[in-house]
């Protein structure tokens, strides 16, 4: 039989903490193989390789939800270190940014700490500008052609409620606003853009709900979303069934029924739409810019595997 290790002896070898691994324990990321008659853990061989892994990605900075879905398999390894490395580098833009301020400011002695206010506040952008920014931007980029006027706000809400509306923002959220103002400027983003939200284009048309309503269903929509995530419902339980079952009501055409097996495989187009690297840098710089957005992301995630789960069924 392989050799079983308490949990202090466990974190003894691998160089961490019995609160740590007691931690890892009760988030789910490394249950012990074993227990004693008393109900003390006991660790194998290959638990303390799995410990001895989740410290090395922690000291990566990856987090506790990104190292449970890397070793479950559900985001793929090259994923991960994208992401992983997208994260460092805007953390380096962020402390080059930060690093050339206090340079700066040092050079000028007495006045130093009027220096660095007036060089944070020139550099950084305020919800009046970003909210100017994005208007000039669908005018320009035309985005918006042939939506009507009534709808051209719920296409932009989430984004104006976790990305525009914030009131102050950090260096690193800074420096993410900076690269997100250059992605828009992209006229291949803008292509990206509409091709991903070809279902909201699709349903203005012939809307089951009008703008004021449909927008206070999305909004009813991701806060259970939100309460699925928390509660850790899977894709394929009722709970997350009924959302998915909500939302291709509120996504489809008045002509359009959602009880018919081809509206779901229209539906389900969605979730098997390929994700460009724009798209997808796009949603990394909204995430850094606002937890609130990542949480909405996640959410989205939990929907489309649910769209993909109601696939297989009919």
């Amino acid at each position: 039989m392989d050799k079983t290790y308490s949990i202090g002896e466990a974190a003894k070898m691998t160089g961490t903490t019995i609160k740590t691994v007691r931690y890892y324990d009760t988030v789910g990321l490394l249950r012990p193989t074993e227990y004693t008659e008393g109900g003390h853990r006991l660790y194998t061989s290959s638990d303390l390789w799995r410990l001895e892994l989740i410290t090395t990605l922690r000291y990566l900075d990856f987090g506790i939800d990104e190292i449970k879905q890397m070793l479950s398999g559900e985001i793929p390894l090259d994923n991960a270190l994208d992401w992983q490395i997208e994260s460092i580098e805007t953390q380096m833009s962020t402390l080059a940014n930060m690093l050339s301020i206090l340079r700066q400011a040092k050079e000028q002695e007495e006045t130093s700490l009027q220096y660095i206010y007036d060089l944070v506040t020139t550099r950084a952008v305020n919800t009046e500008k970003r909210q100017q920014f994005i208007l000039e931007k669908v005018e320009e980029s035309q985005l918006l052609e042939g939506i009507p006027v009534e709808w051209r706000n719920p296409f932009l809400y989430n984004f104006n409620k976790h990305i525009i509306n914030q009131t102050k923002i950090s260096a690193k959220q800074t420096i993410a606003w900076h690269e997100l103002q250059e992605l828009l400027n992209d006229p291949q983003f803008i292509a990206d853009l509409k091709n991903h939200e070809f279902l909201f284009f699709n349903m203005v048309q012939r809307p089951h709900y009008d703008a004021a309503r449909w927008v206070k269903k999305l909004e009813e929509i991701h806060n259970r979303l939100n309460t699925a995530l928390m509660q850790k419902q899977s894709a394929e339980s009722p709970y997350v069934q009924k959302i998915v079952e909500d939302t291709a009501m509120l996504y489809a055409s008045s002509g359009q029924s959602v009880i018919q097996e081809d509206f779901f495989r229209y539906f389900a187009e969605y979730s098997q739409h390929p994700r460009t690297e724009r798209i997808e840098r796009f949603s990394t710089l909204c995430s850094t810019l606002s937890p609130k957005f990542r949480l909405f992301a996640k959410g989205n995630e939990l929907l489309l595997q649910g769209i993909q789960w109601k696939l297989k069924q009919l």
